[in-house]
């Protein structure tokens, strides 16, 4: 079971994507919980009082609050880093504002189905993932770390410097093999670096900052792909 959340002061928006929603799985024989607010306020309440999200459609031109407010909300006060947000919006130029709040994906609307099927898709690959877990071998030590906590990996040598909020780890490797073995989400912005997209919190086109405050070079090779990455082309 996936929990949905719709967040857009429009009734018929709102309605459009719940149906849109509903229309994916059962397609997919998903067994799905949907959440509508209208409001940014009554949807902080409800994540306040205990309330629980996989999936969260949320518009940025809220009355009150904005959707950026919102999301800072979800990542920031509630500390929330899984809840997948799929920004969605009349206009298209928020991209950069976006990051601190780590958003999956950005939708224009008018919504279409096909947009609903691919973000739910991809969402749900990454809910999946984040159940996952990256092991590596220290002495004769095993480690089981999951991917979602994962901010990026620095090769240094013969070694790969894993990083998250909480800890460093290394191992011995290369970043060539490294990249094989991990999932859509990770991706190299550097001969030295492999990188997190959901840990993305600002990009510039020499550089991102991480959400643990690191900034990390972009080489001149990986600028383009990078900008298509975080940028969706």
């Amino acid at each position: 079971m996936y929990t949905i959340g719709i967040c857009d002061d429009g009734k018929n928006t709102c309605a459009s994507i719940e149906e849109m929603i509903l229309q994916y799985a059962a397609k997919n024989k998903l067994r799905l919980d949907i959440q509508v607010w209208q409001a940014g306020e009554e949807l902080c309440k409800y994540l306040e009082q205990g309330g629980h999200l996989d999936v969260l459609f949320l518009d940025i031109e809220l009355i009150k609050l904005t959707g950026i407010e919102v999301g800072y909300f979800i990542r920031n006060r509630m500390e929330d880093r899984g809840m997948q947000i799929i920004y969605i919006s009349g206009h298209s130029a928020y991209a950069q504002k976006l990051f601190k709040t780590q958003p999956m994906d950005f939708l224009v609307k008018p919504i279409t189905v096909q947009q609903i099927d691919a973000s739910l898709e991809l969402a749900i690959k990454l809910i999946k993932s984040n159940s996952e877990r990256f092991e590596f071998q220290n002495g004769r030590d095993y480690y089981y770390m999951p991917y979602s906590e994962i901010i990026y990996f620095e090769s240094n040598g013969r070694k790969i410097k894993i990083v998250t909020m909480k800890t460093e780890q290394e191992f011995y490797g290369v970043i060539k093999d490294l990249k094989k073995r991990l999932p859509k989400e990770f991706f190299p912005i550097h001969q030295s670096y492999v990188i997190n997209e959901t840990h993305v919190v600002r990009y510039a086109y020499d550089m991102v900052e991480m959400n643990n405050n690191t900034i990390l070079s972009i080489s001149k090779s990986f600028r383009k792909q990078v900008r298509e990455r975080l940028l969706k082309g």
